[in-house]
């Protein structure tokens, strides 16, 4: 039967000094973000999801958002190339997760970038964000693995936020959401629906109705719970100031059977 596996990777001592892009920096508490980061972990646990830690990967500020190293389509997983060189050294921990779980290994090679957080699946559709960390040939690379397994690769500019999943994600019908200025091409997704906050944009999808999301998110929460589902927030501010959200501190994956 297919399992709900999800990868995560601790905050490392280091976690104050990530990349910022589109955001001011500001002082993150790294206490609060490791209390945080455990409380995220327990909300996946405590929804039916088998937790998979990441080797830590302390010399790497950015680290603890995993789902930058790798995209997983059925039972295949790309491992990135990112496109800010200081995260090249995050990759090797990932690999080995998913070759572990039994996941087919192909990588992206220079002078390809891909960053996972740029790939929204969508059913068999992978909307992927062409902008200042994935780049056209990190696209092309990334098309001829995963179109041969029956995928359809939509590429998305990207302009105003650090990856396409900075401006949207998906409720599980499918429909695309986020907030309208921060998206570029709107029109690109069949159904899309507008959220009133930027970090309401951001949903992972726990199974059947229940959405987590972010606590800085109450209005976006609200319009979820009025169309039928059931948000499960999480406070995951030091992380937001570091230009992250719910998505990228974890790996989903729903395709692997046991």
């Amino acid at each position: 039967m297919p399992s709900k596996k999800a990868l995560i990777r601790r905050p490392g001592p280091r976690l104050a000094e990530g990349l910022v892009t589109h955001l001011a920096r500001t002082p993150v508490d790294t206490r609060r973000a490791a209390e945080q980061w455990e409380a995220y972990a327990a909300a996946l646990d405590r929804h039916g999801w088998e937790i998979f830690e990441v080797e830590r990967a302390d010399a790497c500020p950015d680290a603890v958002f995993v789902e930058d190293a790798v995209v997983v389509f059925r039972n295949v997983a790309l491992i990135a190339r990112p496109g800010a060189d200081s995260r090249r050294d995050e990759t090797p921990g990932v690999e080995e997760a998913v070759a572990r779980l039994g996941c087919s290994v192909n990588w992206v090679w220079e002078p390809g970038t891909l960053d996972g957080g740029d790939v929204l699946k969508v059913g068999d559709t992978l909307y992927v964000g062409r902008g200042g960390r994935t780049n056209a040939d990190g696209v092309r690379q990334l098309r001829a693995v995963f179109e041969p397994l029956g995928a359809r690769i939509v590429p998305v500019p990207v302009a105003g936020v650090l990856h396409l999943k900075s401006a949207v994600t998906a409720l599980p019908d499918g429909t695309v959401i986020g907030y309208e200025p921060l998206v570029d091409s709107a029109s690109l997704f069949p159904r899309f629906l507008p959220v009133p906050e930027a970090a309401g944009a951001h949903v992972v999808l726990l199974g059947g109705p229940k959405l987590l999301v972010a606590a800085s998110a109450p209005q976006s929460a609200e319009l979820f719970a009025d169309l039928g589902f059931d948000p499960v927030p999480v406070d995951i501010s030091e992380f937001e100031k570091l230009e992250g959200c719910v998505t990228c501190l974890s790996v989903r994956l729903r395709e692997l059977y046991v």
